[in-house]
């Protein structure tokens, strides 16, 4: 399993309207083979957003950044103007999980 991290910077002021317009995005990749799940971060103490994309291999991220889908994704301007610089990618693999185990 590979995580794809986001680093989102957004234009002071203009954080509640970024985050409407991200929840209210389509939701594309939702439908790609390998995709698990999105998690998306708000800053407590910096200026930038984190999404965290979880995808079974490395195969299935890159097949989605190729697809028709994320080109025309990539083409919508929706929320260009409220970023402060470019969005930065970071892959990860995943090596180890720890969770805590709930009592039913």
């Amino acid at each position: 399993m590979i995580v794809v991290a986001s680093r989102i910077p957004v234009m002071k002021g203009r954080e509640h309207e970024f985050e409407r317009q991200f929840l209210g995005r389509p939701k594309l990749a939702d439908m790609m083979p390998g995709f698990i799940r999105n998690e998306f971060l708000k800053p407590l103490n910096n200026d930038y957003y984190i999404v965290l994309s979880y995808w079974e291999s490395r195969e299935d991220f890159e097949a989605w950044m190729k697809s028709e889908a994320y080109q025309k994704n990539q083409a919508r301007k929706t929320n260009r103007d409220l970023l402060a610089g470019p969005i930065q990618l970071d892959l990860h693999e995943v090596i180890g999980i720890s969770e805590r185990v709930r009592e039913m």
